[in-house]
């Protein structure tokens, strides 16, 4: 067996070999996340700044756009410290934190779309029970769904890899990834690898679900011009931002589990990246262009601090 020892900091070699462009690679990255921001926090103060805007489905969003901030932030700082310094570490309990803070926010995304579709279900097909139902009450426990959940499965997962003893500390990613630091274990992870399998089927599951439940939104909204309209308004950017997710989650698990490292390396940070960079950006970006108010509110909003500042 290797030698086992006190593992107290990880060392990332996911930006072996880019170093020469580290500046250019700060700066695009740096844009990146400006982004981010820019396109997520403009939704929230949208959403926030309107009273016409506080319903269900325009609070659900606001949920998402603030999770996206949640979890960019445990990358993107740490990621562009790392471009400017020479050596790529992270502590033991600083792996574990963002660990918990990425999966936990991907997790969130997929409970956020859960609740959103299941606001549009009973908008479109139970429109008379709509208020009665989608309460305030409602909307708080949905809410409280969408960030329990998700924080209690990843709980789990980072309580099982910290009683790991590790024979290594050599991640090749980016980041801190739940896979990565299992692959370090000395001895078996079988009951990591089932919870991770479990969470995991869980929340595609929460995607399928979703999927059959707008079968049944696209055969009520068929039947007449105000329906498909309704459909087009506001299922259309919500079923976007699912695809969104779970292809970019699905990159991560199945490179993470399968991938090669005979893979340049590029497309490798590429692949790691994805759920981190296009679902972050493009979500508000779907909502904001699709979403009449939205798009409204965001013009009015951005007109006001033009004539402010002029």
């Amino acid at each position: 067996m290797e030698n086992v020892s006190v593992v107290s900091e990880f060392t990332l070699s996911g930006l072996d070999g880019t170093m020469e462009n580290r500046y250019m690679l700060f700066f695009w990255t740096a844009l990146c996340y400006y982004l981010i921001l820019l396109c997520n926090i403009t939704v929230i103060l949208s959403i926030a700044s309107d009273k016409g805007l506080h319903e269900p489905m325009y609070i659900f969003l606001c949920n998402l756009c603030i999770n996206s901030l949640y979890g960019t932030a445990g990358f993107y700082p740490k990621f562009m410290y790392d471009i400017l310094c020479p050596f790529h570490v992270i502590s033991y309990a600083g792996c574990l934190i963002q660990i918990f803070v990425i999966y936990s926010s991907v997790l969130c995304d997929f409970s956020t779309l859960t609740v959103m579709a299941y606001d549009r279900y009973v908008a479109i097909c139970r429109p008379l029970e709509y208020h009665s139902e989608m309460t305030n009450q409602k909307v708080i426990k949905c809410i409280l769904f969408s960030w329990l959940a998700p924080f209690f499965c990843i709980a789990v997962i980072v309580l099982l890899l910290s009683r790991l003893t590790l024979c290594g500390s050599m991640i090749g990613k980016l980041y801190c990834e739940t896979w990565a630091v299992a692959k370090l274990a000395c001895y078996s992870t079988v009951v990591n690898n089932v919870v991770g399998q479990v969470v995991i089927s869980i929340y595609f599951g929460h995607a399928l679900l979703i999927f059959c439940s707008y079968l049944k939104l696209i055969q009520t909204c068929r039947k007449s011009r105000e329906g498909r309209y309704r459909f087009m308004q506001t299922c259309t950017p919500h079923l976007l931002a699912l695809f969104n997710v779970t292809i970019a989650l699905l990159f991560d698990v199945f490179y993470s589990r399968y991938g090669s490292s005979s893979l340049p390396q590029g497309i490798r940070n590429f692949l790691a990246l994805e759920f981190l960079f296009i679902p972050p950006i493009l979500n508000p970006l779907i909502y904001g262009l699709q979403l009449t108010k939205i798009r409204k509110r965001v013009i009015k909003l951005y007109l006001r601090n033009n004539m402010s500042a002029a």
